[in-house]
């Protein structure tokens, strides 16, 4: 039974909610000069939660090196009209990753956060575009966001029957 929703409960990312099949699209190796991708299919499914000022994205990944389940929980915080994004990668289920932090302007949303890859300090940047086929982008940058290197992009499409 779904709880109720607050009305003024920002849609955002009401896009994103239902069911999607996934196809993703992943650099090898990040920020090392690899330009060799690989791609693979999933499933997606994302519910609204605390009242629509959230949401929980389930997903089933079957990449090259096996199939893996992982979330995406998205909190939306009133007072800097932000949102903020957590991946938890149930391969490593004690350890979520860092937050990106950002909004929408329009159909696209702009999400960032400073990390860790390989003991190097980055800038990370998440893009989301909605629409009929919502799309998910990621980008490092080793150079506080002069150069960026997309290296993970992810399409939805509808579950087909």
């Amino acid at each position: 039974m779904p709880l109720p929703l607050a009305p003024a409960a920002p849609p955002d990312f009401d896009f994103i909610i239902g069911d999607w099949e996934v196809r993703h699209r992943r650099l090898r190796s990040r920020l090392t000069g690899c330009t060799e991708w690989e791609e693979f299919d999933g499933l997606s499914s994302t519910v609204k939660t605390l009242g629509g000022f959230g949401n929980l994205e389930d997903n089933l990944l079957r990449s090259p090196d096996g199939e893996f389940r992982a979330i995406a929980v998205r909190s939306y915080c009133r007072t800097t009209q932000t949102w903020s994004i957590w991946w938890l990668d149930g391969r490593n289920p004690t350890a979520l990753d860092v937050p990106v932090t950002g909004k929408f302007n329009g159909d696209t949303g702009l999400f960032f956060a400073d990390d860790v890859l390989d003991g190097q300090a980055i800038r990370v940047r998440f893009t989301w575009t909605g629409g009929a086929r919502p799309r998910w982008e990621q980008a490092f940058s080793n150079d506080g966001g002069v150069c960026w290197e997309t290296n993970w992009t992810m399409t939805f499409g509808p579950v087909k029957a």
